[in-house]
């Protein structure tokens, strides 16, 4: 029987929509690819123009050095390329782009018109290309440069565009793009305009121009200029002061002979040397420049290029720590005092101020009233008490019922102290008092580390995570939020006005119903600054420009997730991040409280991830301990 020949090569336009899902993954793919190009061409001005966050609309305009006619249609196939003869010029690449993947890529994936010109030539070249087909090739006039028009990307592949987000989630992965470009090529002018808005216009100069003009004015105080020069590399650019420094993420920038990278061990030798200088969770604003003989490096590990590889990443990694920590140092940027110590001389015992160590889920009454009166005015939160702490039972009549739930296939049975409320805080205050210093015997709770929480049962013990519990009760907490939208809000005395990103702004239009669902209300201020008028009234006490950045930079997260819908996604995400602000020394109330809350829930023995909340050691099993 004659053998079977199976294998085959791919026609060019199916092999060009396999390296298109490698190169082309949504609209900001394109900017990024066509804005390096125009780079490479050596442009000084640079038009960027979009619509429906470039679904159906991407346009370059450049004024670089344009193409021939032969090479205008050589740069439409595979591996076309002008930066590569041989395989060692792979070791000596500074530009942008070099693997010839992106417009043949970008053209098998959408309708292409390219016009483009070379200075000393009459006329041009028009090309339109759909779906890798050429449809018509001819010499016209136009200006010089290049003129490329992506249009309706992933018209052909429509499983493609229908994994492409919202137009606001997509716009502001463009503006992530376009301003790493930007940043890393402040002598090139730069406009963008999205809808017929414009968006930016960035006028060339020096690299702390570039920084001001696309992050704001405020910057003026915030950057330190950072350099340190060796024989290996070179390291310039700009640093953030730590009082600065942010609680989301997306303003830390390392580039390698000016192309754009992502590189977790760098990053971390920046965070080192912000070390002692910032609050943990903090994040501080970088834009860092590497220059390095080509010849020690490897980008051509990943198809974007934004990965990289040093021959001796030790030695980049103490020389970035060692550039920033003398930019820390020359500046005097380090906090001689942190005010936030326990000074025996500013602070009453411990013994007299555990109120403030109590979550606001589960302040009494007359603990918020004595803080308000030690601290000063701060908020109008006079109309939120009452839901804020509710399920607090401060009685003088106790009732005591036996709630049973299920460990596993175990039923266990615990104390709950049903109260009624008061209103003279005198006498709360006297209760809680007794309540803390005399606990019913057969009620016996343990905080331990102020992390877990042990109680007597009636076979055995029962040890439970406080951080996983507080998360499966604000997770419940937000969701019904969410859903309900009637989050309750605490009305700031001062409305706080703070400044945010265009991507985070574009982020901010996305979610606006949730955020208000959440409590928060804000009026938007200028092109990217927000006036914070009321905060959630159930948030621990903090800084509301942190809370509301935390808020923003777990969007950014939950919306990473397609599985959940927007209220489960982004639940789980604000009640995992705010759980680990509830580690913290518990009354016996507090502790009731809590337990009383978790057990209300729908599932008291896990996370909404999934983690247990609750282990149960029975009698059998301690003794079996014992006895080894």
């Amino acid at each position: 029987m004659p053998s079977i020949d199976i294998i085959h090569l791919l026609p060019d336009a199916i092999a060009n929509q396999i390296a298109a899902g490698e190169v082309v993954q949504r609209p900001a793919s394109v900017v990024k690819e066509l804005l390096e190009n125009a780079i490479d061409a050596k442009a000084t001005h640079v038009q960027v123009i979009l619509r429906e966050a470039g679904r159906t609309l991407i346009q370059i305009i450049d004024d670089g050095s344009g193409m021939s006619e032969t090479d205008a249609r050589m740069s439409f196939e595979r591996h076309a390329t002008s930066k590569i003869r041989k395989s060692e010029d792979l070791f000596q690449i500074r530009t942008m782009g070099f693997r010839g993947e992106a417009l043949a890529s970008i053209a098998a994936v959408a309708q292409v018109e390219l016009r483009t010109r070379q200075e000393k030539e009459e006329l041009g070249t028009l090309i339109r290309i759909d779906g890798s087909e050429i449809k018509t090739q001819e010499a016209i006039a136009t200006l010089k440069g290049t003129n490329l028009s992506v249009k309706n990307l992933f018209f052909n592949v429509p499983a493609r565009r229908n994994f492409l987000k919202s137009n606001s989630v997509e716009m502001r992965h463009v503006l992530d793009e376009f301003q790493r470009v930007a940043l890393s090529h402040p002598e090139v002018s730069f406009t963008l305009h999205h809808n017929d808005t414009e968006v930016f216009n960035l006028q060339p100069g020096k690299l702390v121009r570039r920084i001001i003009d696309i992050y704001g004015k405020s910057y003026r105080e915030q950057l330190a200029f950072c350099q340190e020069d060796t024989s290996y590399i070179n390291v310039r650019g700009y640093i953030g002061k730590p009082e600065f420094a942010r609680k989301t993420r997306g303003e830390q920038f390392f580039f390698v002979n000016d192309r754009f990278i992502k590189h977790s061990y760098l990053h971390h030798a920046v965070i080192s040397a912000f070390d002692g200088t910032i609050q943990e969770g903090s994040h501080p604003f970088y834009v860092l420049f590497i220059e390095i003989d080509p010849s020690h490096i490897d980008i051509n590990i990943h198809p974007t290029k934004t990965e990289i590889k040093f021959d001796d990443e030790k030695s980049v990694y103490a020389i970035v720590m060692a550039a920033v920590k003398k930019a820390v140092g020359v500046y005097n940027l380090s906090q001689s005092i942190d005010f936030d110590d326990n000074i025996n001389f500013l602070n009453p015992p411990p013994s007299e101020q555990n109120h403030n160590l109590i979550p606001r889920t589960v302040m009494p009454d007359w603990a918020a009233q004595s803080k308000k009166s030690e601290n000063g005015p701060s908020r109008s939160n006079l109309t939120n008490w009452s839901k804020l702490f509710e399920g607090l039972q401060n009685s003088e009549d106790r009732s005591r019922e036996l709630a049973a739930f299920e460990i596993g296939s175990t039923t266990v049975s615990r104390p709950i102290y049903q109260e009624q409320s008061k209103t003279v805080a005198s006498k709360i205050n006297r209760m809680a008092s007794e309540v803390i210093a005399a606990p019913e015997s057969d009620a016996v709770l343990f905080q331990l580390h102020n992390r877990y929480i042990l109680s007597q049962v009636k076979d055995g013990i029962m040890l439970i995570d406080q951080k996983a519990a507080y998360e499966r009760i604000l997770y419940e907490r937000y969701r019904k939020m969410l859903i309900n939208r009637n989050g309750a809000c605490q009305q700031l005395l001062f409305p706080k006005r703070i400044r945010l990103t265009h991507s985070d702004m574009q982020l901010v239009h996305e979610t606006k119903k949730e955020i208000h669902s959440l409590g928060f209300e804000f009026d938007e201020f200028g092109a990217n600054e927000l006036i914070i008028r009321g905060i959630p009234a159930d948030l621990p006490e903090e800084s509301e420009q942190d809370l509301f950045e935390e808020l923003v930079e777990q969007l950014k997260q939950s919306y990473s997730d397609l599985k959940l819908n927007k209220p489960e996604s982004l639940s789980r995400s604000l009640a995992r991040r705010f759980s680990v602000r509830y580690a913290v020394k518990l009354s016996f109330v507090e502790i009731h409280t809590l337990l009383d809350q978790l057990f209300a829930s729908s599932d008291p023995n896990r996370t909404p991830g999934g983690e247990a909340i609750i282990v149960l050691l029975t009698m059998d099993k301690l003794t079996s301990i014992f006895k080894g």
